[in-house]
């Protein structure tokens, strides 16, 4: 494709080191449609005739076919599937295929077909995270009420219920939902016609080509076209942090299927054995997940680093944006079926959870507050009731069995009242709170939002 300019022959090192063919095969639905619309501006131009313009759509659909059917063959001689589809189409049709890349550079066509790929992926992925949020929701409905005991560091705090629990991944992966789709407004932009860096001469009908592409605008600078990669950071952030959503889920349920624990079971399906221990049934879906979001982690910073210091327009180093993208989406998309596969199939152990949510210490809180409602102020009732607590554990008696009277004139005979866990996630109806009534009116929302 630039042999006017060079005597020698390409390299076979340089070529092996600088083919992107062996990846981005994967963009060549999005090339030939694109392709398409650039042809059918050059026939409104004049460039083709109808003739020119019918061989070039037939051949390209019939490449289309072959790449689908596993027909085609690939060359990394012609690096990447820009080359390899203009190349294949020159060979069967003749001239007309010679003319295709008239008012267009690679520059501005990858970064077309780039953005119709994250396009469609955010649409297959906002699907997926709907999907597993599904899962969640439908395991939050079934455990409404089930009474567990909410923590922080990990050390047991006051009780919420596991529906309550669940739906808080539903939130995290709404936000999640919310910022791809935000994101989606400055993918849909379309680059075609900027060129290598200044357009062309030859002026095509950008809006049209954008129209026909499903695109909402055309881009404003084209020096800014072609070098940005924006859309692709910013998705990538995206989906480390759904990484970081489904980490955090993985951790929960490991805790949660652990012996000391004892919460929930996963199902033989999504767990596997030991090769030396029998006994062993490991979260192995989750320990990946949480292990893979590293990795999602790692793409992200991967590209930072490479757009951090690249003067404007393009630089070979943007080739280094496709790996990382279609890595990372290729990770997110099966984590997502699978976590969604793996909630539906759990199994939570309600007896268990509602034996440790019993313990009294977890209506501390609440009981500061029963003095703080007869008119002791809050530092003074935490104090009071840190002073019950260390008699509790002093004495080896439950805190709910204590004569708290010895403690302070402030504890009334109703005192023991408060150790009601009932009672307890009843008296919380803010919004946001673990009131059953709550909880149930939460799952209805998202019922009706996802469903």
């Amino acid at each position: 494709m630039w042999k006017g300019r060079f005597a020698k022959a390409t390299a076979d090192l340089v070529q092996e080191f600088g083919e992107s063919i062996s990846y981005d095969w994967r963009l060549y639905k999005h090339d030939i449609s694109g392709s398409i619309a650039h042809a059918r501006a050059q026939l409104k131009e004049g460039i083709l005739t109808e003739k020119e313009f019918a061989e070039i759509e037939d051949g390209l659909r019939a490449i289309e076919k072959d790449i689908d059917a596993g027909d085609f063959q690939f060359s990394t001689e012609l690096e990447d599937i820009h080359m390899n589809i203009e190349s294949e189409l020159t060979r069967r049709i003749g001239p007309a295929g010679a003319k295709l890349h008239t008012a267009r550079s690679r520059n501005d066509q990858v970064a077309t077909d780039t953005r119709l790929y994250c396009r469609e992926e955010i649409e297959t992925i906002t699907g997926l995270v709907r999907q597993l949020q599904i899962s969640l929701l439908t395991q939050a409905e079934t455990y409404a009420d089930a009474i567990i005991p909410g923590y922080t560091h990990l050390q047991r705090g006051q009780p919420v219920t596991v529906g309550h629990h669940l739906l808080a991944y539903v939130e995290m992966l709404s936000r999640d939902t919310e910022r791809l789709l935000d994101a989606k407004k400055r993918v849909n932009v379309c680059p075609l016609g900027s060129g290598a860096l200044a357009g062309s001469t030859i002026n095509l009908d950008r809006h049209q080509i954008a129209k026909e592409l499903g695109f909402e605008r055309v881009t404003t600078n084209s020096m800014d076209a072609i070098s940005d990669r924006d859309y692709i950071l910013e998705l990538l952030f995206d989906f480390a942090l759904i990484g970081t959503h489904l980490s955090r889920l993985s951790e929960d349920l490991i805790l949660w299927c652990s012996s000391e624990f004892g919460f929930a079971t996963l199902s033989d399906s999504h767990t596997t054995g030991s090769s030396l221990m029998p006994q062993k049934k490991n979260p192995d879906v989750c320990e990946i997940t949480r292990g893979k979001t590293g990795r999602l982690y790692g793409n992200l910073v991967s590209l930072l680093t490479a757009a951090k210091g690249l003067p404007l327009t393009y630089n070979r180093d943007l080739q280094e944006d496709k790996e990382p993208l279609f890595d990372s989406i290729d990770t997110l998309k099966l984590a997502l079926k699978v976590n969604a596969e793996m909630i539906a199939e759990m199994t939570v152990n309600t007896e268990t959870c509602l034996k440790a949510a019993s313990d009294p210490m977890l209506l501390a809180t609440d009981l500061a507050d029963y003095l703080v409602k007869n008119s002791v102020p809050f530092r003074q009732a935490h104090d009071l009731v840190g002073q019950a607590v260390a008699l509790s554990i002093q004495e080896k008696t439950p805190l709910d069995q204590l004569d708290l009277s010895k403690i302070s004139e402030h504890y009334g005979a109703d005192a023991k009242d408060v150790f009601s866990l009932q009672t307890a996630l009843a008296a919380r109806t803010n919004p946001g709170a673990p009131n059953i009534e709550n909880i149930k009116s939460e799952i209805q929302r998202w019922k009706d939002q996802l469903l």
